[in-house]
């Protein structure tokens, strides 16, 4: 069954504390840590950047001192922001070894005649949206702490002025980087189940998640636009920064090309279905007598 399947991942995963400290711990550590310093060198220096007149307006205003430091604003855009490319990283550190490790150490032939095979990997990939939630969950902990020290730092008052469009661009937002995610790490599925290697299932998509960030620069000579239907189509990230923009809404929102919402969600359905599809019947036919 799909349930045994998942319990005994997650068992399998509570055991291995150096994954989950790569995985879940590490980048909201550095968040704090990075948050932290970069807040104390700026009001060192505080006086400096002010009185320069080229200093960006966003800049101005993270160090004003005084006012009110709105905790509900800064969780929306901490929740749009979770899927950066460091998450991503070391998320998919945990993916690629739920994904592979069972051809590292040759254990496929010992669990595969407890339980269908897709319900095996079904229960991978069930596991790792549960590590994609846990790091997005505790990712928001470290935007909360940072706003904290930011606050005690410049000497502001911490408000919470939740409304219900804020809720709703929150919920949008962290729904939005968790797909984001998943998608990132279907490749890693895609590539353990055909290579049976986790250096594949680590490296695939994070040389795929390179050349789709430079792709814009290599079309655009080619006189394909960023919006594109091939564009949007052979980058996934593009697509997931159009939708954050939509669920953004106000001025965001309106300079998004005509159409380009249906061109991401397309793009994203693609990048997310065809591996796992792939992966699926490409282990349904495997001979897991050869490890």
């Amino acid at each position: 069954m799909l349930v045994d399947a998942i319990r005994a991942e997650g068992f399998r995963l509570s055991k291995n504390r150096t994954l989950i400290f790569w995985s879940l711990l590490f980048v909201p550590i550095i968040t704090i840590a990075i948050g932290a310093i970069t807040n104390f060198v700026l009001k060192a220096n505080e006086a400096k950047l002010l009185a320069d007149a080229e200093a960006p307006p966003g800049l101005r205003e993270m160090m004003a001192s005084g006012g009110q430091l709105d905790l509900a604003q800064s969780l929306v855009q901490a929740a749009g922001n979770v899927a950066n490319p460091l998450v991503l990283a070391f998320v998919l550190i945990g993916a690629a070894t739920l994904y592979a490790g069972d051809y590292r150490w040759e254990t496929w032939r010992l669990i595969s005649a407890r339980n269908s095979r897709v319900n095996l990997m079904l229960g991978k990939l069930t596991t790792v949206a549960g590590i994609a939630l846990l790091a997005m969950l505790l990712m928001l902990v470290a935007a909360v702490i940072e706003n904290f020290i930011r606050a005690a730092i410049f000497d502001r008052q911490v408000v919470f002025n939740a409304t219900g469009e804020a809720f709703g661009q929150f919920i949008g937002q962290l729904a939005l980087s968790w797909l984001r995610i998943l998608q990132f790490t279907m490749m890693g599925m895609l590539a353990a189940a055909v290579t049976r290697s986790l250096l594949a299932a680590l490296f695939v998509p994070l040389v795929l998640g390179v050349a789709q960030f430079f792709s814009p620069n290599m079309l655009a000579p080619m006189g394909i636009m960023p919006d594109a239907w091939l564009a949007m189509l052979i980058n996934p990230g593009a697509a997931v920064d159009a939708v954050s923009a939509a669920i953004a809404g106000g001025e965001r929102a309106a300079a998004l090309p005509d159409g380009i919402i249906l061109k991401s969600w397309i793009s994203l359905g693609l990048w997310t279905l065809v591996p796992l599809a792939g992966a699926l019947a490409w282990f349904q036919k495997q001979d897991l007598s050869k490890e």
